[in-house]
C-alpha cells in the first residue's frame, strides 16, 4: 500500500497545530504571557524538517507492505493520536508548541497531566520510532529517535527551569 497517505496525513496535521498554535499565542499573550527559550523552538523546528525530509528520501517509493508490523505501527500512532490530542485539550488555550509562561496560572494537572509532567514528548517520542519503522526508514529511526531524546531533554530542562523561576506560575508548551 501506498504511504504518501501517511505524510499527507502529518503534514496537515502538523499544520493545524501550528495554527492552533499560533491562537493560542495570541491568547497568551493578552493573559500577559511570555515566552522562553526561544532558541530552542528553532531547534525542534528544524530537528522536525530535517526529520520528514529524511524520512521522505529513504522510505522512497514510499510503499508499505500490509503486515503485522504496518498493522501494529498503524494502531499505536493511532492511539498516539488519541494521546496527543488527550494532551492538547486538557491544556486548552494554554497548549503551544512554543515555550509560554502565563503569570499567576497554576500549573495545569488533568488529563494526561494528571500522571506524567510531559506525556506529549512521550507522544512525539514515540512517534519518531514508531513512523519510521512504518515506513521502514531505519536509518531515520536510529539518527533521530536519538537526535530527538537529546532535544527533547533540553527542552524539558528549560521548561521547568521558566516554571521554577516563576513560581506561582504555570508552564505551558507543547506538553507542560
Amino acid at each position: 500500500m501506498s504511504g504518501f497517505w501517511v505524510f499527507c496525513f502529518y503534514f496537515f496535521e502538523r499544520l493545524f497545530e501550528i495554527l492552533l498554535a499560533k491562537r493560542n499565542w495570541r491568547i497568551l499573550q493578552n493573559l500577559g504571557g511570555k515566552q522562553y527559550a526561544s532558541q530552542n523552538y528553532r531547534t525542534i523546528v528544524v530537528l522536525h524538517a530535517l526529520f520528514w525530509g529524511s524520512l521522505l528520501s529513504e522510505s522512497w517509493p514510499w510503499w508499505i507492505p500490509l503486515d503485522l508490523l504496518t498493522i501494529s505501527c498503524l494502531f499505536s500512532l493511532a492511539l498516539l493520536m488519541v494521546v496527543r490530542y488527550w494532551c492538547i485539550l486538557s491544556l486548552g488555550p494554554y497548549w503551544n508548541t512554543r515555550i509560554i509562561v502565563v503569570p499567576g496560572q497554576a500549573r495545569i494537572k488533568r488529563g494526561p497531566y494528571r500522571w506524567l509532567r510531559h506525556p506529549n514528548y512521550l507522544v512525539v517520542s514515540l512517534e519518531f520510532v514508531l513512523i519510521p519503522l512504518l515506513m521502514r526508514a531505519p536509518w531515520t529511526l536510529f539518527l533521530f529517535s536519538l537526535a530527538n531524546l537529546i532535544v527533547l531533554r533540553q527542552r524539558i530542562a528549560l521548561e521547568e527551569k521558566a516554571l521554577t523561576e516563576h513560581s506561582g506560575t504555570s508552564l505551558h508548551g507543547n506538553s507542560s
